[in-house]
């Protein structure tokens, strides 16, 4: 008999009930106790959607991060919150953003803002983790009680747990040293107490422990071969049984020797590893479950049910019950539950499955697997129906758009002149002063906008009032800019519901659901739209917002838009069809918009490229192949304007040093990127690569409350100088503001322009 499991649930709740719990909460308009009694209402109800599984995840909550919650598992907190008296919880929130609830920081100004941990992205996903810190000192302490009350709370609803935590080697692998220390050296600390903790977990009655290992689908070292192997038989005397999990891809010449390490069972993820799946079976010792990951937990379209089965029949009858059957990762990374969408176009879903249905997928596995594929001839019926009917829809495939991307040369990818030249020309006509100053995007998205914006979706405010109130809303974005006295400006984007979603919902080829988010980070959700088919654009998508904020200033207003393969890797993406190929038709349906907006008169224009990195293969090898043809999607969208108009670019929450040579050839005239929570760390490469185009160091870290000073902002810039020549430097926060307030934006701006003006002087 195959067993069900899961690797893990979503966290946010279906209507986003923890996002808003916690905000309430840091905003101190809610007790800590409320927040706790919402973390429990949604773990209860998460644990009922999963009452049909056999083994059910526990401990993939969190409040923030599972990352984070890792580290405070093993008792790694930075040196920075280590003195720092109160609840847990709140020191917790210190570290993922800076500081916790205005109340909780009101008793005592010691407990106020400190630096957040760094963030980035969760390998290849738009989740974004918490960096663990690790210093030569580095010590480690279990606090195991989150996750025993998690347990203790679940057996009181008779749950049938599989505890989740995150692996030593991949926790190590994940973390950043503050120093030149070697974080392998410190597996030796650490492995006593993820002993510790599994003894924990078995004195609770736990039989089986979920340990993630993902780092097991990217290429590694000998010396972290080696620590798997330490790690796992330093740890196999545990009295629990270990399902070492991987996911995300294929394991290649970590096939083997992963497999075969001491461990009770193994999961493939057999979405993105299916052609590893003989080899598997032939290293599996005779004794050792097999997990395998049969539906997609990281996009949205239904499983092929009956393809899966003629694959998976075979392996049921190999190995019995020492097959287990799973989503391929953690549901983390898609939507609660399709049944809560009542607009969504109903053609396309009926090709769609979000968390609660890829649950239902892998139950008629399971049953056609255990008691025969006759007890669930109507279920692969109408799965095998809605499979073919997505296939040959007219809807999908736009036979202009074919022919368009036909039409792609080289020549369309680049600029008239070289960036030199092109320099000459933008500085005559914009006449910008040394350090100019500028933001990323977006201000903040008040109560008016979000009113308005839900009226206007819910018909109770016309089309007219509602680009009123946006009006009005761009024009105060101005009016502040210009008191501020910022060199170049942004409209604000009062009118963007979401940097992606905006664009998706005015290309053809895209649909969208009212409740599809997933988080991002923390509180922060995005509801990623579906890319079904054939993109094209049928009208100007920012062109009137733009040129009304223009008429409002003599100041250079951006253009901000959002590239394609960040459109591409923020969607849902069709999986009937290449990545590159869809990048390509984004690619040209943005280049209209870029070149709308300069016969506009727009002269500096932004394309966002937030998610260029995240799209990376996690195998090194693969990575120049898609290098290229993202670069060169960029370029298409870009590099059709004229030597005057200034293209910028923005990059956010990854590590570039190693794609720095791709950056380069994007060409972007300027390119924005975050450094201030790696404290100028990312500039490094800048050291050695002779980057020559302009750069803009984020010195103001958004996703915390805390306001930079001046002399912290000059003192990042100077760090930069080190790298850059001054003259080629801009000055600007690490992202768009739309998730602060305007009380947090306004001194932080402030502090911002003095530092610009100080540098100006230095520089003088």
């Amino acid at each position: 008999m195959a067993r069900t499991h899961n690797l893990g649930f979503p966290r946010i709740g279906a209507k986003r009930e923890l996002k808003f719990a916690l905000e309430s909460y840091w905003k101190g308009q809610s007790s800590r106790d409320e927040l706790k009694t919402t973390g429990a209402a949604l773990r209860s109800r998460h644990w009922q959607d999963q009452a049909a599984l056999d083994l059910v995840p526990v401990g993939d909550f969190a409040f923030y991060d599972q990352v984070l919650d890792m580290s405070f598992t093993l008792g790694n907190l930075p040196e920075r919150v280590q003195d720092f008296h109160g609840d847990a919880l709140d020191n917790y929130f210190r570290v993922a953003r800076g500081r916790s609830a205005q109340s909780a920081e009101d008793h005592a100004h010691c407990c106020g803002g400190v630096a957040a941990g760094e963030m980035t992205k969760w390998f290849d996903t738009n989740y974004h983790y918490i960096v663990p810190e690790f210093t030569a000192g580095t010590q480690f302490k279990l606090d195991a009680s989150r996750l025993i009350e998690q347990l203790q709370e679940a057996r009181t609803q008779a749950v049938k747990a599989k505890p989740v935590i995150i692996g030593p080697v991949t926790y190590l692998a994940l973390g950043k040293a503050k120093d030149e220390s070697d974080r392998l050296a410190l597996l030796d600390r650490l492995l006593p107490v993820y002993s510790q903790l599994l003894a924990a977990l078995a004195a609770e009655g736990v039989e089986w422990v979920q340990i993630d290992e993902p780092i097991l689908a990217t290429e590694l070292e000998a010396d972290w071969r080696h620590a798997f192997s330490t790690a796992y038989h330093a740890l196999k005397t545990a009295p629990v049984k270990l399902l070492l999990a991987s996911y995300f891809g294929p394991l290649r010449a970590n096939l083997e020797w992963a497999i075969k390490l001491p461990t009770a069972g193994f999961h493939l993820d057999a979405v993105n590893a299916r052609d590893e799946l003989n080899s598997a079976l032939n290293y599996l010792a005779a004794h050792k479950v097999l997990s395998l990951g049969v539906i997609n937990g990281r996009n949205i379209w239904k499983t092929d049910l009956n393809g899966v089965l003629q694959w998976l029949q075979p392996v049921a009858e190999r190995l019995g019950e020492r097959l287990w059957i799973a989503p391929s990762c953690s549901l983390l990374h898609v939507p609660v539950d399709l049944d809560s969408e009542e607009r969504l176009d109903a053609e396309v879903r009926s090709w769609l499955a979000f968390a609660k249905q890829k649950l239902v997928e892998l139950n008629v596995l399971a049953r056609a697997l255990n008691e025969g594929v006759d007890t669930v001839q109507a279920e692969l019926a109408a799965n095998r129906a809605a499979i073919a009917a997505r296939r040959v829809s007219p809807r999908v495939h736009n036979p202009s758009v074919k022919v368009a991307l036909s039409r792609i040369t080289p020549e369309l990818g680049q600029r008239k002149s070289p960036y030199a030249e092109r320099a000459a020309k933008q500085a005559a006509l914009l006449k910008l002063p040394k350090f100019p100053t500028t933001t990323i995007g977006s201000f903040p998205q008040t109560a008016e906008i979000r009113h308005a914006r839900s009226e206007y979706k819910a018909g109770r405010l016309d089309r007219q009032g509602y680009l009123a109130a946006m009006r009005t809303e761009i024009a105060r974005s101005v009016k502040e800019q210009e008191a501020l006295g910022l060199d170049v400006f942004v409209h604000g984007e009062a009118e963007r519901n979401d940097m992606v979603e905006y664009f998706g919902e005015q290309l053809d080829g895209y649909a969208f659901s009212q409740f599809g988010w997933v988080q991002s980070y923390g509180s922060r959700c995005v509801k990623p739209p579906i890319l079904f088919g054939d993109i094209s654009r049928p009208r100007a998508m920012t062109v009137e917002w733009i040129k009304y904020a223009q008429s409002l200033t003599d100041k250079p207003m951006k253009g901000m838009l959002t590239g394609p393969v960040t459109i591409l890797n923020w969607s849902f993406v069709r999986d009937d069809q290449p990545r590159s190929v869809s990048c390509q038709q984004l690619a040209l349906a943005i280049r209209q918009e870029v070149l709308d907006l300069e016969k506009a008169g727009v002269r500096v224009i932004q394309i966002d490229e937030a998610a260029l990195r995240e799209g990376l293969p996690l195998r090194r090898a693969q990575w120049q192949e898609y290098l290229s043809w993202a670069v060169e999607s960029f370029r298409i969208t870009a590099n059709g304007v004229a030597d005057e108009t200034q293209i910028h670019t923005h990059m956010c929450y990854s590590e570039f040093n190693d794609i720095i040579d791709s950056i380069a050839d994007m060409d972007a005239d300027v390119i924005t990127i975050e450094t201030s929570r790696s404290d100028m760390e990312l500039l490094d490469a800048f050291e050695d690569f002779q980057y020559p185009n302009e750069i803009g160091p984020g010195v103001y870290d958004i996703h915390s409350p805390n306001i930079p000073s001046e002399e912290h902002i000059v003192q990042l810039m100077q760090k930069a100088a080190e790298r850059v020549p001054a003259e080629r430097l801009w000055v600007n926060p690490d992202c768009g503001l739309k998730t602060r307030q305007w009380n947090e934006v306004i001194p932080a701006l402030t502090n911002m322009v003095k530092a610009a003006k100080t540098l100006r002087s230095q520089l003088a």
